[in-house]
């Protein structure tokens, strides 16, 4: 045994000695200590109680102040997250207003074509009707010559019976 660990210890002194530049005075205390114990030390359990309530002492009030740090953080970020729900909301809204609005713009053009739509109708009514008071006055006066000419021919009929020679009776 004491062979195997004279070659562990030797073996583990080495890359302790190409280390030294690199660790920390505590460290390389703490690396010695550990390589020149080979044999288990025996501790007592008031004194692992007392090392661990050391130990727990001091490292606890840290762990402390980040446990409620890490809280703060938490809740700083829920709090960040509902305000960026809210912002994404208003977008949403500020969107949906625009969508609006270009609905409005179209609906009032399409207002303003109906309104022209209606005008023209309104137009073309109207010269439909002058066209067909026309097409009926139209109709009136040649209805009226018709009658006219007719008449014409009936009188030069007549004219023509009465200028023709009627033989005179014998008394």
């Amino acid at each position: 045994m004491e062979g195997g660990g004279a070659e562990s210890s030797s073996s583990r002194c080495e890359p302790s000695q190409n280390n030294d530049l690199t660790l920390t005075p505590l460290e390389s205390v703490v690396s010695e200590l550990i390589l020149s114990v080979e044999e288990p030390v025996l501790v007592d359990k008031q004194a692992i109680e007392k090392l661990t309530e050391g130990l727990i002492s001091h490292y606890l009030p840290d762990l402390q102040n980040s446990k409620q740090a890490l809280q703060e953080l938490t809740q700083n970020q829920v709090i960040l997250l509902d305000t960026l729900d809210q912002e994404v909301t208003k977008f949403k809204e500020c969107n949906a207003l625009l969508d609006l609005n270009s609905l409005f713009t179209e609906a009032k053009v399409y207002h303003n074509k109906l309104i022209n739509i209606r005008k023209e109708m309104m137009m073309l009514h109207e010269k439909t009707t002058k066209l067909k008071k026309r097409a009926l006055r139209l109709n009136q006066q040649r209805q009226k010559e018709a009658l006219e000419k007719e008449q014409q021919r009936e009188k030069e009929l007549e004219r023509e019976r009465q200028l023709i020679a009627k033989p005179a009776k014998r008394t």
